[in-house]
């Protein structure tokens, strides 16, 4: 009897450790994530997907980009602006995620200024919004 109670009191020993263990790889995993959020320097290739777009481009930077590839190359369509402001950069052009976060963004920086007046409604072409900046 002795024998069978000193195992029931092991067994339980290593299940309190084993629950210390889970606990604290939790509270590791946590650390590490906050470590890489606050060591983040900004460039593309180290941002987690799940990043805000916020801290990529910087407030009006979006309509910098796209004012200029606008000016420099004329009329270019929501597509091809995303694929400008994400070579500008320096994202993967295949990253679909990203691609339809900066588009969003796009249409929508793009709206505000066609509604101030400070750029051309946007007509469609095959399906997408197609900007150009008034002539002057």
């Amino acid at each position: 009897m002795g024998l069978r109670r000193k195992r029931d009191q092991i067994s339980g020993v290593i299940a309190q450790y084993e629950r210390k263990i889970k606990d604290a790889r939790a509270d590791l995993a946590h650390v590490t994530a906050a470590l890489r959020l606050f060591e983040v320097t900004g460039e593309a290739g180290e941002l987690p997907p799940y990043i805000d777009l916020n801290r990529l481009l910087k407030r009006g930077e979006t309509t910098a980009l796209c004012m200029k590839a606008l000016e420099d190359e004329g009329p270019l369509d929501t597509r091809e602006l995303t694929a400008r402001v994400m070579k500008a950069k320096g994202l993967d052009p295949d990253d679909k995620v990203m691609a339809k976060s900066i588009s969003l963004r796009i249409v929508q920086t793009l709206r505000m200024r066609a509604h101030n007046g400070k750029i051309d409604k946007a007509t469609m072409r095959r399906g997408v919004c197609l900007w150009k900046v008034p002539l002057k």
